[in-house]
């Protein structure tokens, strides 16, 4: 038999992957779908327990509403009966933040996908040779030039592997086809690097 972490079918890591602010949307699913194709198995929070929004101003009123603590409460509700398996936390903008401080606490964590979005790192965060890969929009509002910067040498200095992969002209949530933000060429490219990261692991 496979290690607990690995999808019986494949021997590839388990993902949790976690949604933008714009909450569990058809975009997110069709992700989770493409990533059981390749041959994960994939796990999907719903943070907002079925509330969405079709634009990130919009999305960040729910984020707020609920508040940090309860979000990060229910993102770690979710994964701990999986926690042991060693997986790889995924998500898009809001959700690579969730995933971000979820994957940096795990001391058992594969790897870490960020889609869109990053969070904070403490001064004494440890990230001993993690596998860290970020698809991020050039410019992006979100995830300005000089935040990106100072995120990155953080994560190089907590012993992260990092990758930054910036896609310019592209909307900051490029990869959901139902939004403004939506660029295919960018989105297809950027799912076919995440992928092979993905199967690297």
């Amino acid at each position: 038999m496979p290690p607990a972490s690995e999808s019986p079918t494949s021997g590839l890591p388990t993902i949790v992957l976690f949604h933008s602010v714009c909450g569990l949307r058809p975009a997110v699913h069709a992700a989770a779908d493409r990533l059981r194709a390749a041959g994960h198995e994939v796990i999907v929070p719903d943070l907002f327990d079925g509330r969405t929004a079709d634009s990130v101003p919009d999305g960040i009123l729910i984020k707020d509403e609920i508040g940090r603590e309860e979000l990060l409460r229910r993102a770690v509700t979710a994964v701990a009966p999986h926690s042991d398996r060693g997986l790889v936390y995924a998500g898009f903008s809001f959700g690579g933040a969730v995933a971000q401080n979820l994957a940096l606490g795990d001391e058992k964590t594969r790897g870490l996908l960020l889609l869109h979005g990053t969070s904070d790192l403490a001064e004494d965060a440890v990230a001993d040779d993690l596998p860290v890969q970020l698809h991020v929009a050039d410019p992006d509002p979100y995830e300005p030039h000089d935040w990106l910067n100072a995120w990155y040498l953080r994560m190089r200095r907590a012993g992260a592997d990092v990758e930054v992969f910036r896609y310019a002209g592209a909307g900051h949530l490029f990869t959901d086809p139902e939004l403004p933000d939506y660029d295919a060429e960018a989105a297809e490219s950027a799912w076919k690097v995440a992928l092979g990261f993905l199967a690297e692991l």
